[in-house]
């Protein structure tokens, strides 16, 4: 059985995994067959963190140098591993101003 520092390395590692799938997700959102698979990918990898991060708790670990941050954090992934199974492609949430237009309507008059 893995150790609290083992436990460590492993939550760190599924944390940068997860960091780099949403950093390229624009990358694939060209295809939408890639964006589905990626978004199930963090769902799925952002749940599992979780569970690693609430065991290290469990274990006596600690993250970055406390001992409070893990559970924390694996709420945190819930939340995000939900938000990232959202496909809002093309719609607009905010219904705020877009500010790429606001210029624009005065122009075209």
């Amino acid at each position: 059985m893995l150790g609290p520092e083992g436990i460590e390395v492993l939550a760190e590692s599924m944390c940068g995994i997860s960091l780099l799938a949403f950093i390229f997700i624009a990358t694939f959102s060209r295809s939408e067959k890639l964006e589905i698979a990626a978004q199930n990918f963090i769902m799925v990898s952002l749940l599992f963190t979780a569970v690693i991060l609430w065991w290290l708790s469990y274990a006596g670990g600690s993250l970055w140098g406390s001992y409070y941050l893990a559970k924390p954090l694996s709420v945190l992934c819930i939340i995000i591993a939900v938000a990232a199974r959202m496909n809002i492609k093309g719609q607009n949430v905010s219904f705020g101003a877009n500010p790429h237009t606001i210029g624009k309507d005065k122009e075209s008059e």
